[in-house]
């Protein structure tokens, strides 16, 4: 290719546009596939493409080259396929941020929901018969065995499980809406 750019390049230096032409037919569908590299889209490495011979035509940047012109266009539409990726991609990652941003809102607002649940949860605890109660908050919330809690309370671990199951019963309908929100 390297003597037919500079034959081409030496009918543009004179003002002939078949040179133009000549260059356009050599280089177009090659860059376009080397652009293809750089960016996702058949559409958008054909205008890296022909933004770049539309630059070279009206800046007449032709008239600067004596060597080959295929190395300098191939190294422009890499650079400005590189340019056009960044450029998307800047724009990808807004759509993602305002996607995370929603989904933070959703989760705010179903902690929020979590929040008041809890709220109702304690309210229920503090409501169980007094020993239920202790027994559920020594087992739940101190993590304390069935053994731990009977020593501490003076009652037998048949006793403290029959606590905590009735106070579980009584919680039960309050616990599983509890679970369902946690899983979604």
């Amino acid at each position: 290719m390297g003597s037919r750019d500079l034959t081409i390049l030496e009918k543009l230096k004179n003002g002939n546009p078949s040179g133009y032409k000549e260059l356009f037919d050599l280089y177009y569908e090659p860059l376009t596939s080397y652009a293809l590299k750089y960016c996702d889209s058949f559409s958008v490495a054909e205008d890296i493409v022909q933004e770049l011979f539309i630059k070279i035509w009206d800046k007449k940047l032709y008239l600067e080259f004596e060597a080959p012109i295929g190395p300098y266009l191939f190294m422009a539409v890499r650079n400005n396929a590189l340019l056009a990726v960044k450029r998307n991609s800047r724009y990808y990652f807004e759509e993602i941020e305002d996607e995370v941003n929603t989904l933070m809102e959703e989760e705010q607002s179903s902690r929020e929901v979590s929040e008041q649940e809890k709220e109702k949860l304690y309210k229920e605890i503090e409501a169980l018969p007094e020993k239920g109660r202790e027994v559920f908050k020594a087992i739940v919330l101190q993590n304390m065995k069935y053994k731990e809690v009977a020593e501490q309370m003076g009652i037998s671990i048949n006793t403290v499980k029959t606590h905590y199951s009735r106070a579980l019963k009584q919680l039960r309908q309050l616990l599983a809406i509890m679970v369902l929100l946690l899983l979604l």
